[in-house]
């Protein structure tokens, strides 16, 4: 079983929502990645998204640019990012997702690309700037193999959005606001008819993110999401932590 749904039966059986937090890869080194993933998931996490940085990184905000550019200017390599992700897998049990962009993937080589995802351990991955009529492009490398590829959907998706979330697997991925990654104040109303749209569609569990950054913000979903992505809320707390892990665990803790 992919250790995605394997995450989600337990949560389910314990009455659970998701919360996943995002983390950028190699911000400010892969060494410190790997220190945080263990430390989110000693807070109680039971999947973590992982950003591949880009240069160009069109669907993040200023926070995550700025930790891609970070990492970048830091000697990020990718093949250092699956001897990670090999590393963690000696110790830990989590979810893993690793959220890059197709251009990452085509310069690297698919298939290579691919089969380090399966050869290192990873659960799924999210391509955001990979359009669903151009999945076969993945989707063909990935069929029966235990890697998941999360669509990623939007209240924009429209009379799209049944063919989207068609034959999905892990979770869906729903943004929560038009626009890029980052911290907000409101968000869309459409929402929260949207998600439950959505279940219609799919017994997959369907996760929000984008701009979700505190406690009042996870309530506002509680009730429709089965939960929750957090991203730039943690990625800038990371940042400013000076390297004390016991200040995100309780952050994640109050959250979660």
């Amino acid at each position: 079983m992919n250790r995605i749904d394997e995450k989600f039966k337990i949560m389910k059986d314990r009455g659970e929502k998701a919360f996943i937090p995002y983390v950028c890869g190699g911000d400010p080194s892969l060494e410190y990645t790997e220190k945080i993933i263990y430390a989110l998931e000693e807070a109680g996490c039971h999947i973590i998204e992982v950003g591949i940085p880009f240069s160009d990184p069109l669907a993040d905000g200023p926070v995550i640019q700025a930790a891609s550019l970070r990492s970048i200017n830091g000697g990020f390599k990718l093949d250092k990012f699956f001897d990670t992700v090999k590393n963690i897998r000696k110790k830990s049990n989590v979810a893993l997702v690793a959220m890059v962009y197709y251009s990452t993937i085509f310069g690297y080589g698919k298939e290579k690309f691919i089969n380090n995802c399966l050869d290192s351990g990873l659960d799924g991955i999210i391509v955001p700037d990979l359009p669903y009529e151009e999945y076969d492009e993945i989707s063909a490398l990935i069929e029966n193999t235990d890697l998941y590829c999360i669509p990623l959907i939007a209240i924009t998706s429209g009379k799209r959005m049944p063919t989207l979330v068609k034959n999905s697997k892990g979770f869906i991925y729903c943004v929560s606001s038009l626009g890029v990654t980052g911290e907000r104040k409101t968000f869309d109303k459409r929402i929260f008819s949207f998600i439950n749209r959505v279940k219609e569609e799919t017994e997959t569990p369907v996760c929000v993110g984008f701009g979700i950054s505190s406690k009042d913000d996870v309530k506002l979903f509680e009730k429709d999401a089965d939960g929750v992505i957090i991203g730039s809320a943690i990625v800038r707390r990371i940042f400013e932590s000076d390297g004390d892990l016991d200040k995100l665990k309780s952050f994640i803790k109050e959250i979660k």
